[in-house]
């Protein structure tokens, strides 16, 4: 496992004039990562976990959380409230094995929806991947997501139909 990457730290200021870190999650952001899970939306948990959960099972959330900063990269999006740090999304890859392309993925607390969270996750995330020396990012998007598929759109990604697998578009990027 890599050290802690602080380089990849960095202050935005949303839309609205927001403040907003991202930074690389660490194993002691369990507790913040599952109330970010469990706030999310029915619909948000489902196209982010392409299934029905309510929360995260310890074994997936140490896997969410403890991670190697090289094969596996996570960055979250957290505002400080009432004197505490609140997660309000996360943008992950994990690196395809024997490859230099990496698979994403992205969730955005409901209420931050729309306020420039998500782009600011992922074109940091591009920059991670870039800067490990990985080529190309890949995602899987439920068919029925307009919302991903448009964002993805506008970040430059090309799409790709599964033959056989009808209800989810890959997505493709060259970084």
């Amino acid at each position: 496992m890599s050290d802690y990457p602080k380089e990849l730290i960095h202050p935005h200021h949303l839309f609205d004039g927001s403040e907003v870190v991202i930074r690389p999650i660490r194993p002691e952001d369990a507790p913040i990562e599952q109330d970010f899970v469990r706030g999310l939306s029915e619909d948000s948990r489902y196209n982010r976990f392409m299934g029905q959960l309510r929360e995260l099972t310890p074994r997936k959330l140490q896997y969410l959380t403890t991670i190697d900063y090289d094969l596996h990269m996570a960055l979250i999006a957290t505002i400080q409230r009432e004197g505490r740090e609140v997660e309000i999304g996360v943008a992950r890859y994990v690196v395809t094995p024997g490859s230099e392309s990496c698979e994403f993925a992205i969730a955005v607390d409901d209420a931050w929806q729309g306020t420039g969270v998500a782009g600011i996750l992922m074109l940091e995330l591009m920059a991670a991947a870039r800067g490990r020396g990985l080529k190309s990012m890949v995602g899987y998007v439920l068919a029925s997501n307009h919302k991903m598929l448009k964002f993805c759109r506008q970040l430059g990604f090309e799409f790709q139909r599964d033959l056989g697998e009808g209800d989810t578009i890959n997505v493709v990027k060259n970084l």
